[in-house]
């Protein structure tokens, strides 16, 4: 497959999430086009089977590729740990995934004690059990699924007082075991951090996988001379398959870079 360094970076989440990534690879790559898919009418994938996830990921790419893109980024933890690998060897085109920040998290604890918040979908991935032996073999890990966060903030929820009950009942578990680190393992999460902020004592640090994943995507297209050149201006497209105004809501501070178009896909 032919690239060009004109080309857009393809972005894809599970929902609006992902658009937490996406404003972190805009900030360090302002000149990159960039077409971003949000399957939110398939919102969460952290329930669903292995299987689905890998059938959602494979869509969501090749409309990324039919869209012209020169990179794909899968701006969503479940899909990366679920489908990465088979991504990868299926598409001749850089493919650049999300993970929970736990090695930063396990190098800079203090306390030997750090919290998870993540979904289903990637707690119970081969890949996420993997990189948990590998970097917290002498630290407490306490796990915690968010449930019920992810349709909250796809609905817009982000000061409901639902929301906020239950950040207050996923973290209370791992402040009971005196975690330092909190690691957001999902692209939705970051949106919860103003709450978060207010909850959490001041020695407990948030960490996410945002700015990494930005530095990333940039090395990636540096590699293969894939990065943009020309100083013409950014095309930001955002694609949503369900209703668009919590999409238009979060990326409010970019209207006049970002178009927001509902599209079935």
């Amino acid at each position: 497959m032919q690239m060009k360094q004109d080309s857009p970076i393809g972005i894809f989440d599970s929902g609006v999430g992902g658009t937490s990534i996406w404003k972190e690879i805009h900030q360090l790559l302002p000149l990159e086009s960039t077409i971003y898919l949000a399957d939110s009418k398939n919102a969460p994938y952290g329930y669903k089977s292995k299987e689905e996830i890998i059938s959602l990921s494979l869509k969501n790419t090749d409309v990324l590729l039919q869209m012209g893109c020169k990179i794909i980024v899968v701006a969503c933890n479940t899909a990366t740990t679920n489908a990465i690998d088979l991504l990868r060897s299926r598409y001749d085109i850089p493919i650049i995934g999300i993970e929970p920040a736990i090695k930063p998290a396990a190098l800079q604890t203090y306390a030997k004690s750090i919290g998870i918040l993540a979904t289903k979908g990637t707690l119970s991935s081969a890949l996420f059990h993997k990189t948990i032996g590998e970097f917290t073999k002498d630290i407490s890990v306490i796990e915690i699924v968010g449930e019920g966060l992810v349709p909250l903030i796809e609905a817009g929820k982000l000061d409901s007082p639902e929301l906020i009950e239950l950040l207050q009942k996923y973290t209370r578990p791992m402040l009971v075991a005196n975690v330092d680190y909190i690691v957001l393992g999902c692209s939705h999460y970051p949106y919860l951090i103003p709450h978060l902020q207010k909850i959490l004592p001041e020695n407990v640090k948030i960490i996410d996988s945002g700015k990494a994943v930005a530095k990333q995507t940039r090395n990636i297209l540096k590699k293969n001379k894939l990065l943009k050149e020309s100083s013409t201006a950014p095309v930001c497209q955002f694609y949503s398959n369900a209703e668009i105004s919590v999409l238009k809501m979060l990326l409010k501070d970019f209207s006049e870079k970002a178009t927001v178009v509902k599209k079935d896909f």
